[in-house]
């Protein structure tokens, strides 16, 4: 596969040739590309990029260092195992937790609210710029027993370190041969990172004492294991502490320390001091009552020792720098402008950054290509569940991975049509920060322009993932929300002012803004989009392919014969790879089927395909792709359109073989207004705004519906998408409500009224929620608003940050009227 990925590189080249494009900038444009991107991976090097953790640091590489934190209470002795928290896991306790503030070049500070354990943790973590591997960076892990929990409370920590392939780690010699009563210090070396060091003070907080005879061969303070795995065992952290933690308890049975003579709960579960060479360490202490301790790496090449000093101080200047951008970048307004809403603005954006994770390791995938997957057959789905029974699927890679996430305990991994909305909020942050995700996806693709939905790399992401789904199939697509992402990508070109430096003497670090580097310096940007383009037009070719709907077999009266879609991958009960599921969608499935989101998404590939190659200055690209959009926009009315039932609908053949609509009136009925396909004069805007508008059918109090109230699936079976209210189709709506409330035409009025209406019960609705349960969620009720499915759901549901950001309608129109 190595040799395919080398592959795809030479046919991008291949077609920005073909293109009359050159394949690289040359002169000052190339140096201040490499500058910036040296600077770019620098920056981005560390981070807290294993989000399925409760904190989890490594760096964006595939061997590399990873540390993870674990704690657990030990007041008696049956508690322990169950009290121990590390992955983020739901329903386990918790008031909330997540990223109060973070900003993915600077750090910042996470809450951790665990009622069950009695014990609010605040972690900060900050990264130190300099030298060449990525700097140095820092955290500072603080403990305080809750008013409910008495304050003598025992606690036991876990700081796990490993260290992935060639390399060396070791815990040095402390004070003592029991443990250590001042600071631990690790030293290790990798190929990626250099030398380094990293220390673990002794920071504040009392030990717990004890006059048992244990004591003489146990420490109160720090004790380090230091013990050596395969690496494809490194990030079973609970395992490999329990071994070690049962190697103690069973010590201590064989030394006859039995039951009338037992030592207390926490010095059972106390590890003997063991320092030494290892790529595992791990590095415990127990507290009575609150704590504090820092965690400081040093990399050799930065030419300096971080201390706690240094902690404190960027600790303090991150959270200014993050207050002061926040306000001036989401400047939140009417009548979202109170302190309570820009708390939880400031951390949901900040949930949605610090779920940023690298991921690297293989895929099952089946590249079988049976027959029975190109569905074509009546039954197909049939035949295709006995081809996946029976094909071998096969582990592809390692690939890698810097992506968002849906949720880190429930989807800890990269979701394709969840990226582009993840991206929106980003990109408004952190431009370059969101083009580099969106090429880490686009390096994901096969020479044929697949790029697999769900991207569950390595034994830890499978570990989270029933076996029945982890396998991808290059057959299966997915929404292409990324394009929304390359939209705003190339608005910000368009409207940048930045002019390119004249020489290497404007290539300094102050010079160079790197959240803003690739439109502050247009021809930069414009050298990305030459290089994506040609995998974003394979893709498209990809999707025209694989996903293509038949139009000539059943004489369907339509513009065009080419402009006509079905997803593959459908079964009588779902359509996962539409990304909505259980939605109702024509019954019995057919191969004569057509699907109106599906042609909606192509009409938003076309669209953003054409703007891209119109501001690369690609003049034949964009009149071939504006032929295909106005096909796809008649045929939407061609093919899926009832008059009758006032929305768009998917379609199928009866028992005549004639074209025949299947209308269950929810989002799919309002995907061309929702994708922005449709004109400020469509005739088709008036039904479908006054359905969106009817609380019989869409509307609720909380947003809008995914199915209309009338339907005969509205709420049934596993109601997925059958009622409850999704935040990133609400988005899609209130973006387009917004167009149409702020353009000359027909519907300007009734726009206006739903956009101020539909904003503000979105952000009430995500608002109490979060207020009430500390947790965003995946989905709302559309009766009581109340949050639903996968809790800490910090994903799309942080496109709320956006929503408060927008036009206040109501006030401008009362400025207005006041003027007049």
């Amino acid at each position: 596969m190595a040799q395919g990925r080398q592959l795809s590189l030479w046919l991008a080249c291949l077609g920005l040739a073909l293109l009359g494009v050159p394949a690289a900038a040359t002169g000052d444009e190339s140096i201040l590309n490499s500058e910036i991107g040296r600077q770019n991976n620098q920056s981005l090097l560390w981070g807290p990029y294993r989000p399925n953790l409760y904190f989890g640091v490594r760096p964006r590489i595939p061997q590399g260092l990873m540390a993870g934190l674990m704690w657990g209470k030990v007041d008696t002795y049956n508690d322990f195992q169950s009290s121990i928290r590390y992955t983020c896991e739901q329903n386990e306790g918790m008031k909330g937790y997540g990223w109060d503030e973070y900003d993915t070049r600077r750090g910042g500070i996470q809450s951790i609210h665990d009622i069950e354990n009695g014990l609010d943790i605040t972690t900060s973590f900050v990264k130190v710029p300099g030298g060449a591997h990525g700097g140095s960076w820092a955290a500072r892990i603080k403990g305080e027993i809750n008013d409910e929990t008495p304050q003598d409370r025992k606690t036991i920590v876990f700081f796990y370190v490993t260290q992935e392939g060639e390399g060396k780690l070791e815990a040095l010699e402390g004070d003592n041969s029991k443990g250590y009563d001042g600071d631990l210090t690790l030293e290790g070396s990798s190929e990626g990172l250099g030398n380094y060091k990293l220390t673990v003070t002794r920071g504040t907080g009392e030990h717990p004492t004890s006059d048992h005879k244990l004591t003489e061969f146990r420490g109160k303070g720090t004790v380090v294991q230091s013990l050596t795995y395969p690496d494809e065992v490194l990030w079973q952290a609970k395992p490999v502490v329990f071994k070690q933690l049962k190697e103690g308890v069973d010590w201590l049975v064989e030394n006859k320390y039995d039951n009338t003579d037992a030592p207390p709960p926490w010095q059972v579960y106390q590890l003997a001091n063991r320092p030494g060479i290892g790529n595992v360490q791990i590095i415990q202490k127990v507290f009575e009552g609150s704590f504090e301790f820092d965690v400081l790496f040093s990399s050799e090449s930065a030419g300096k020792e971080l201390t706690s000093a240094d902690l404190t101080r960027e600790i303090k200047e991150t959270t200014e720098s993050f207050g002061e951008r926040f306000s001036s970048i989401f400047t939140l307004k009417a009548p979202f402008t109170a302190e309570k809403y820009k708390k939880f603005g400031r951390g949901m954006f900040s949930n949605l950054i610090g779920g940023i994770g690298y991921f690297h390791g293989q895929s099952v995938v089946d590249r079988s290509y049976a027959s029975e997957y190109g569905e074509e057959n009546e039954g197909f789905w049939q035949e295709a569940a006995e081809a996946r029974a029976r094909n071998k699927q096969q582990l592809e890679g390692p690939y890698e991975l810097f992506t968002a996430i849906p949720s880190r305990p429930f989807f800890p991994r990269g979701f394709l049509w969840d990226e582009g909305f993840h991206l929106l909020p980003v990109a408004d942050w952190d431009i370059s920060l969101a083009m580099e995700v969106v090429k880490s996806w686009f390096n994901l693709m096969d020479d044929d322009g697949w790029i697999g939905r769900e991207q569950i790399l390595g034994s830890e992401a499978r570990s989270k993932v029933p076996e029945e789904f982890q396998t991808q199939y290059p057959h299966y697509a997915n929404p292409p929300t990324l394009f929304f992402v390359l939209d705003a990508f190339v608005e910000k070109l368009r409207k940048s002012n930045g002019t390119l430096p004249a020489g290497k003497e404007h290539l300094s670090q102050a010079a160079l803004p790197l959240s803003t580097a690739l439109v502050d310096n247009p021809e930069l940007g414009l050298e990305y989009l030459r290089r994506l383009y040609p995998l974003l037009r394979r893709q498209f070719n990809w999707f025209k392919k694989t996903q293509a709907g038949d139009v000539k077999s059943y004489e369907r009266d339509a513009y065009s014969t080419k402009e006509a879609y079905r997803w593959r991958g459908r079964t009588e009960t779902h359509c996962l790879t539409s990304g909505l599921d259980d939605y109702p969608r024509p019954q019995p499935p057919h191969p004569g089927e057509l699907h109106v989101d599906l042609l909606s998404w192509m009409g938003v590939m076309a669209k953003s395909l054409a703007n891209i190659a119109d501001a690369l200055g690609f003049a034949e690209e964009v009149a071939d792709l504006a032929k295909v959009r106005d096909a796809i926009e008649h045929n939407l009315d061609d093919l899926h359109w009832s008059a009758k039932e006032g929305c768009y609908c998917d379609a199928t053949v009866d028992d005549f073989e004639e074209n025949e609509l299947v209308c269950h009136k929810g989002y799919i009925s309002l995907f061309p207004f929702l994708t922005g396909l449709l004109p400020a004069d469509s005739p088709r805007l008036g039904p479908l705004l006054a359905l969106l508008a009817d609380e019989d059918e869409l509307w609720s109090p909380h947003g809008i519906r995914s199915l209309s109230k009338k339907d005969p699936f509205y709420g049934t079976n596993e109601n997925y998408w059958r009622s409850p209210v999704w935040i990133n189709v609400n988005y899609m709506a209130i973006v387009q409500l917004h167009n149409l409330a702020t353009q000359q035409g027909p519907h300007q009025t009734t726009a206006r009224d739903l956009y101020s209406r539909l904003r503000r019960n979105i952000v009430d609705t995500v608002y109490a929620a979060w207020e009430e349960t500390g947790f965003a969620w995946e989905q709302y009720n559309p009766e009581t608003g109340r949050g639903q499915r996968t809790q800490h759901f910090t994903g799309w549901t942080s496109l709320v940050v956006k929503i408060m950001a927008m036009d206040d309608l109501e006030e401008k129109a009362g400025r207005e009227r006041d003027e007049l």
